[in-house]
């Protein structure tokens, strides 16, 4: 649906279209400099990897009734100790092909995944997309993510262990994350949102998951401009809360936060292994490694990013 007048004056305020320059398709990866990488190194204290992405699986998180055409991981194997010569006793190999949504599991969504009003980031036209993908800010255009990503804790923060389904985050409940993480903000941060809810996805509550889930509202996009975030990363299906916090305006998070911000989100990441280490010692922060699929053209692509603590 059309953003209202409220939200076409707020996406005008956090919009960064020409801000790296007239071609740019990188959005706010131009955070992402060797400070920031710098930063990410810095914060390593042990050297321990924590992955942070969910399996490929026919046990994800798509379902009948979620978003249309996206399915799990479906593995077949076509070729099975096959030889080159026929003997048994030379090399045998096997081979395997799978067919998924880009978007099925742990996944970065590329600047060209939402348009409105015929324009995607830094006003190229929504015409760039069509049915061979994105010509402009597809996932071949995203960088290997290596930055500082600061955990932020919200049920921690709330003495819960997962925060309430259609909760909607405010800008004070990240405040309070990045207080409790004992951190400054820096731009080219990138930030971990955790609300839990992939506790659900894990218990095999694949529904539940599916469905409500806390989540950014529309009261925080200017705090992740004012903080010039490199990227946010979250543990729900959806990213923003759902059900949204206006009918008539659905997914308003994301048309902002891709389409005027060119901020790079994702959705479907683990935070649980981190979010115990976390408690355990402290050290919210950690140095992300997060390599994305280069498929040209594509609208997302999965990844396996890695928190090294």
């Amino acid at each position: 649906m059309p953003l209202s007048d409220e939200l076409r004056a707020l996406a005008d305020r956090v919009s960064n279209w020409g801000r790296w320059g007239d071609d740019d398709e990188a959005g706010t990866q131009n955070l992402i400099d060797d400070e920031a990488r710098q930063r990410g190194l810095a914060s390593v204290r042990t050297g321990r990897p924590v992955s942070l992405a969910i399996p490929l699986d026919q046990n994800g998180p798509q379902q009948p009734g979620g978003a249309p055409g996206r399915i799990d991981p479906e593995l077949r194997i076509f070729s099975l100790n096959q030889t080159y010569t026929g003997n048994d006793s030379d090399a045998a190999f096997n081979d395997d092909e799978v067919t998924l949504s880009l978007a099925a599991g742990t996944h970065i969504d590329a600047l060209a995944h939402v348009t409105y009003d015929g324009k995607m980031y830094n006003g190229f036209p929504a015409s760039e997309v069509t049915e061979r993908g994105a010509a402009r800010c597809g996932a071949d255009k995203l960088r290997p993510i290596v930055t500082r990503a600061i955990l932020l804790d919200l049920p921690a923060v709330k003495g819960v262990d997962r925060l309430d389904p259609g909760y909607p985050l405010t800008a004070g409940d990240l405040d309070a994350a990045v207080e409790h993480a004992q951190v400054t903000l820096e731009p080219g941060d990138a930030v971990l949102i955790r609300t839990g809810h992939l506790q659900l996805l894990r218990s095999g509550d694949v529904e539940g998951y599916n469905h409500d889930s806390a989540g950014p509202s529309t009261h925080t996009i200017e705090w992740f401009h004012r903080h010039d975030v490199g990227a946010a990363f979250a543990d729900t299906y959806v990213f923003e809360v759902w059900p949204p916090e206006d009918w008539d305006h659905l997914m308003p998070v994301h048309m902002i936060h891709l389409r005027d911000m060119g901020l790079i989100q994702g959705q479907n990441w683990d935070f649980e292994a981190l979010a115990a280490a976390a408690a355990a010692d402290g050290n919210h922060a950690s140095l992300l490694v997060a390599a994305p699929e280069p498929f040209t053209g594509a609208l997302s692509t999965p990844v396996n990013p890695v928190a090294i603590r």
